[in-house]
């Protein structure tokens, strides 16, 4: 089976080399990456160049939760010197949730000031961007739409409905991961989005819990398959078709050949 992976943070792997030739031989024929600061936005360029199979696809970018205030504009700066080789800007967003920010305006203001300028970069360069919106769905949606960006998956969405349907109405994308085996909100997400504005992804190497709530995993993005299958059977469908959307998603948003 042919299946991408359309979110996995390689540059956090163990044993990476290991972790992609499983996927490979699992059916991952391609991976995007997300960049969440400086440092893994540098490896995961050199990770491109180095790995022929499965093909991997980069997003440069700085996570809400990874933003280091001294080094904002030199990343600013090699996502703008290597834009080249990115097919999307990400992984991006907001996220007040963490107890550094609950409180702390300034960080906030940090925040929306470093989504704000990777927004505009999107825009110039008409990429598509990795939306994190944890606790933040209507304000990053609401500043995606203003800054008229036209390209967007809403990563692990796990938000209010009525904002999900803003989202939709816009023809951005949702993607599902594994937590689709416990969690509610993501259920109720993927439930009312259609398969046509819908991606699959590991989030790797984010640890879940599996069906049961007794055990769980850290995941690679091999476990995409399980992704597949968790979807597949919430929306009631054949994991052969549904791949074969879910995979034109991916190539139609992302430009992955």
């Amino acid at each position: 089976m042919d299946i991408i992976d359309s979110h996995a943070h390689l540059d956090h792997l163990d044993n990476l080399e290991d972790a992609l030739d499983a996927a490979y031989q699992a059916g991952v024929s391609a991976i995007m990456a997300p960049g969440v600061d400086l440092t893994a936005n540098q490896k995961l360029l050199e990770i491109k160049k180095r790995i022929i199979a499965p093909k991997i696809y980069v997003g440069l970018g700085i996570h809400p939760g990874d933003i280091k205030t001294a080094e904002i504009d030199q990343t600013i700066d090699f996502i703008q010197q290597n834009i080249e080789e990115a097919l999307a800007i990400g992984e991006i967003g907001l996220d007040f949730w963490y107890k550094w920010v609950r409180k702390d305006k300034e960080k906030k203001d940090e925040q929306r000031n470093v989504f704000q300028r990777q927004l505009e970069i999107a825009r110039e360069h008409d990429l598509p961007v990795i939306i994190h919106s944890r606790g933040c769905w209507q304000e990053c949606f609401d500043t995606t739409k203003t800054l008229g960006i036209t390209k967007a998956v809403f990563h692990w969405y796990s938000g209010p409905v009525d904002v999900l349907d803003k989202i939709l109405a816009a023809g951005y994308f949702v993607s599902a991961t594994p937590s689709l085996a416990c969690s509610p909100q993501a259920q109720d997400a993927i439930r009312h989005a259609p398969i046509e504005q819908t991606l699959i992804e590991t989030d790797s190497p984010v640890y879940y819990k599996t069906e049961d709530g007794e055990g769980g995993f850290k995941s690679q993005p091999k476990d995409v398959l399980k992704t597949l299958s968790l979807y597949a059977g919430l929306k009631g469908m054949d994991s052969e078709k549904a791949v074969d959307i879910l995979n034109n998603n991916a190539r139609r948003l992302f430009g992955i050949v």
